[in-house]
């Protein structure tokens, strides 16, 4: 294998390169052709998408476990509006048997039923 010079320098006289400006060109050895580009484009198309779907699955498990989240709330709900319930009956026989006017009342004597 034989050693090509990429670099090629030329005088600032011949051209119309200015002070300060870069006069040395640099030239590739790799040389692509259209089927290794269209290679290289599917391939980052591809990649991009395999980005775009762990992304896109995670945003889905967040949300899988968000809707979890307000089940347990709404059944948690549920259990608290049914226990208020049997709270308010529970202490509203207390308070009945405890009032003044349940102190004051007798037993019947005799206690007679009527058939039909």
């Amino acid at each position: 294998m034989s050693y090509q010079r990429t670099t090629q320098f030329s005088s600032r006289r011949d051209s119309n390169w200015n002070r300060n400006q870069n006069t040395t060109r640099f030239a590739s050895n790799i040389k692509l052709g259209p089927v290794t580009h269209t290679v290289l484009v599917a391939l980052m198309i591809t990649v991009l998408g395999l980005i775009y779907l762990t992304q896109a699955t995670r945003a889905t498990g967040y949300d899988y476990e968000a809707q979890k989240i307000d089940s347990q709330i709404a059944d948690l709900t549920t259990k608290k509006t049914d226990l208020e319930v049997e709270n308010a009956r529970l202490t509203a026989l207390d308070n009945v048997q405890n009032s003044s006017v349940a102190r004051q009342m007798t037993s019947p004597s005799e206690t007679s039923y009527i058939s039909e």
